[in-house]
């Protein structure tokens, strides 16, 4: 969670600064309530207002007595008192003077001594002729005007730290979904097979959002919270000591439980996240694969499937409801008693005369200050196991080694060509026992046509996917116009690449943004004319919107092969110098792939081509042809060539055509 924190959370340390400062203004605002409180009920009310052992005026027959009854080194000091300017030694022993008036004997302990004391100063005042009770009215309504202007300057503070910590918490959460996406985008096969495409979207969307969550209140909290109990102790301390081993029970009680929680929860946290990675993944394959499961009418069987992975989700989330829904019962169990043993022990106090009234209750607001402060921290504690699971599973993401990585000095590739060629090229996937390709060499020249053919499994797709270091050879060279495809920038490699997949891939939006896709630059001559290459503009035409008509996610409101043309188009629309056909027109029926690629070649003359296929009418008029099996290349030449000498190659074709088509 810190490495988390550390990696997205400087861009916002300002405005973590200015919530701190707004929390402890907040805590200190806060704190002082309790005192103020207290203040109401024992000066306001219990002492008439009077706040102060040492009257303000006195008659002169009172100020003679006193002054009789000081000692000597005090009565000069007497002599010239300003209420003002008092030492704390005549004070004390004007209190103790006015004291003895009152009761008649100097015996007693310091609480009765102030209590006489301002019981005398009552009855001074009265006989002076000032209206005590409306001095009481103004001290009380004084300090409660006092106390509600706190309280509204408190929740002002709330208010802006809440709106710093969701700023932090939705800026934070932002910047780790973009990291991730951005992550993810440049991951090559290798790495991008270490996760499943369902665990992506639970770590770009789940994931995230309990580091959100947690932020919101952590912000809030972790610097809020600490400040109220080191506060309230401190002022609980100063209030009644005796009393500071209840408030050490009920907070060792609360830390006992949460460390129990977290023992227990951490792990059924990290199984939770899993199982959420797993009901995505089977949501998201019934929903891809919805016409199969039709077809195979196992709707049953699916349903089935998914109520399994959704069991175990329920099962393990209901464990940890249940788990945290015994947090408030637990806590309010801790305060009831402890607010109990505060009476319990408070009351004696009281009828001792070691505790005033609103000292107890002061000293159960800052209480409740601590208990709270420590529940507050435990919501953020049992939000951490989770959160932290959470942190560990997009830093895997983050920290992931890309295996396929820009050189340090990078070469750049002449763009006037697009000759590729493979030396001696070996390539194994991560993981496997053996080699994909072995030994592969040959070249593709500008200005003319290459194509791949083997049968399932050959290592056709593994060929032409090293070509714009989708994974890099374990052996060999793969060059572009005499550049190592290792020594130059993936980006500057892949300019010059047009790559047309196996599964033409649509994205939401519309035929012109999908044509237009390798860049802002194709303007809409270029996007017709590559349509048009790709023999898709008659259905395009066709379309109430044409070149505007929206495509699904997916292209799935449009034929397979029209997604083929339209996915060939967009990579036409780019105009590389070397073009990629990943058995790319499987989809198209006879007469369409021969015009696509009669156009091709006759529009397309100074780029190479190399094109995957099954099919040999697609390919038997190339340039050259490479035969694949088990990684190795078995044939090269022509289409005649081959028929004579390559019996891999003589198979496929025989398999596909007759003697009489293939002239033999």
């Amino acid at each position: 969670m810190l490495k988390l924190l550390k990696y997205f959370g400087k861009p916002f340390l300002p405005l973590f600064l200015v919530a701190f400062v707004l929390l402890v203004a907040r805590a200190t605002l806060e704190l002082s309530l309790p005192n103020l409180m207290s203040d109401i009920v024992d000066v306001g009310i219990a002492q008439w207002g009077i706040d102060y052992t040492v009257p303000t005026q006195l008659s002169a027959a009172t100020w003679g007595d006193i002054a009789l009854a000081l000692p000597d080194h005090l009565y000069e000091e007497f002599l010239g008192w300003s209420y003002i300017y008092i030492s704390d030694e005549l004070s004390q022993a004007i209190t103790n003077i006015i004291a003895t008036f009152e009761y008649g004997s100097p015996y007693f302990d310091p609480a009765t001594t102030q209590m006489l004391a301002i019981r005398f100063i009552r009855g001074e005042y009265t006989r002076l002729g000032i209206d005590v009770d409306a001095m009481q009215m103004d001290y009380v309504w004084s300090t409660g005007t006092l106390m509600i202007t706190l309280v509204f300057i408190s929740v002002a503070t709330a208010i802006a730290q809440g709106f710093m910590s969701s700023r932090i918490a939705t800026g934070l959460a932002r910047n780790i979904r973009n990291a991730i996406f951005e992550k993810v985008t440049k991951f090559n096969n290798a790495s991008y097979s270490r996760f499943s495409t369902a665990s992506l979207i639970t770590r770009s969307t789940n994931d995230v959002q309990q580091i959100q969550q947690l932020m919101a209140i952590a912000v809030r909290i972790v610097v809020f919270s600490p400040i109220m109990a080191i506060g309230g102790i401190l002022m609980v301390l100063g209030t009644d000591a005796s009393m500071a081993w209840v408030i050490a029970l009920a907070v060792g009680s609360i830390v006992t439980f949460i460390l129990l929680f977290i023992i227990i929860s951490t792990p059924k946290f990290k199984i939770m996240q899993g199982l959420i990675d797993k009901v995505n993944l089977v949501t998201r394959e019934g929903l891809t694969g919805i016409m199969v499961i039709r077809a195979f009418n196992t709707q049953n069987h699916e349903a089935e499937r998914f109520d399994g992975v959704n069991s175990k989700l329920q099962k393990t989330a209901l464990f940890l409801a249940r788990l945290g829904a015994a947090q408030m019962p637990v806590i309010t169990l801790i305060m009831g008693f402890t607010n109990i043993l505060i009476v319990w022990i408070g009351a004696g106090s009281i009828q001792g005369g070691g505790l005033a009234v609103g000292d107890m209750m002061a000293f159960i607001g800052y209480t409740m200050f601590i208990v709270w402060s420590f529940l507050m921290l435990a919501m953020v504690i049992m939000m951490l196991p989770r959160a932290t699971v959470a942190a560990n599973r997009i830093m895997e993401i983050i920290n992931t080694d890309e295996t396929v990585q820009d050189p340090k000095d990078p070469q750049a590739i002449p763009k006037d060509a697009g000759t590729v060629e493979f030396k001696n090229v070996d390539f194994k996937f991560a993981g496997a026992s053996g080699n994909a390709l072995t030994d592969i060499s040959f070249t593709a020249k500008t200005g003319e046509m290459t194509a791949i053919v083997g049968s399932t499994g050959a290592g056709k797709t593994a060929l032409v996917n090293l070509i714009p270091r989708f994974y890099d050879s374990t052996a060999g060279q793969v060059l572009i116009n005499g550049v190592n495809v290792r020594d130059a920038k993936q980006e500057e490699l892949r300019e010059i690449v047009g790559y047309v997949p196996q599964k033409a891939l649509l994205f939401s939006g519309t035929i012109e943004s999908n044509i237009k896709y390798a860049g802002d630059d194709i303007d809409d001559a270029a996007m017709k004319k590559a349509a048009e290459i790709a023999q898709g503009l008659e259905f395009i035409n066709e379309k109430p919107k044409g070149f505007k008509e929206e495509i699904a996610q997916g292209g799935t409101n449009v034929s397979g092969g029209q997604r083929q043309r339209l996915s060939i188009a967009r990579t036409i629309a780019k105009n590389p110098k070397i073009y990629i056909f990943d058995d790319s027109f499987s989809a198209l029926d006879y007469k369409t792939d021969a015009e696509l690629r009669a156009a091709i070649q006759k529009e397309i003359k100074d780029a190479t081509l190399i094109v995957v296929a099954q099919r040999i009418n697609t390919i038997k008029n190339a340039n050259q042809i490479i035969v694949l099996d088990e990684g190795r290349v078995v044939g090269k030449g022509t289409h005649e060539e081959l028929l004579q000498n390559c019996d891999v190659y003589k198979q496929i074709a025989m398999s596909q055509l007759s003697s009489k088509e293939l002239g033999i």
